[in-house]
């Protein structure tokens, strides 16, 4: 499986835990695709952190508006509605408790829930940017990320980068499966048919609970 299956894996399947109404924000990098798999017949207000609400697809080729971009600086459409606004009432939205859903990508996420997701030295975008505030301020936290690094497990026992939040992590989707945090411990409730349960164990060092309806994640 290349890098572009497995994001287009986990983007479609973010997607489908969107319920009509909901007000989701978008993190940048892999999360940002999951607004071109919005399922037909669900209605969400997607925020972007950059100051607008009502953020569509990506923007087709050719048909780029300058300067509309998402947080992560990738031009974007717009759907009827859409309101732009200044940074300070955007994270009003975000820290007021009025985002539903947030999802964001990870350096590491352990089986308590706490979060490490600070971009490393030398990276593009200096620091953490919204996420703290959006961990803690949204109603669902939602981890959108490829299961490893270059071989090395991203799911841990126990974070040991600096964190981003503690316990806020409500759920965990990669290319291999999809991971509820439950009591502090993480069960896999769902598996990508193209890999085994051995596999995925194998790819994460935390213990994994398999649940007893474990389902097969739609591709």
């Amino acid at each position: 499986m290349d890098t572009h299956q497995a994001k287009e894996i986990i983007a479609k399947r973010v997607a489908k835990e969107f319920q009509n109404g909901y007000v989701v924000n978008l993190g940048i990098g892999l999360p940002t695709l999951v607004a071109n798999y919005v399922p037909e017949g669900i209605e969400v207000i997607l925020q972007s952190e950059n100051g607008f609400v009502g953020m569509g697809p990506s923007a087709e080729a050719g048909k780029e508006i300058k300067n509309l971009v998402n947080a992560g600086g990738t031009p974007v459409s717009l759907i009827p509605g859409a309101a732009f606004f200044d940074s300070a009432t955007s994270f009003a939205i975000i820290r007021g408790g009025h985002v539903d859903v947030t999802v964001l990508g990870a350096l590491q996420v352990d089986e308590k829930g706490n979060l490490a997701n600070w971009m490393v030295p030398g990276s593009m975008v200096p620091g953490m940017g919204g996420a703290m505030d959006l961990v803690v301020g949204a109603k669902k936290v939602i981890v959108a990320m490829n299961h490893t690094a270059r071989g090395i497990k991203k799911i841990l026992k126990k974070c040991d980068l600096p964190l981003t939040a503690k316990a806020q992590v409500n759920l965990i989707i990669t290319e291999m499966g999809v991971i509820e945090v439950i009591n502090q411990r993480l069960v896999l409730k769902e598996i990508n048919p193209h890999f085994t349960i051995k596999e995925v164990q194998a790819s994460t060092e935390a213990e994994l609970i398999i649940a007893e309806n474990l389902k097969v994640m739609e591709l």
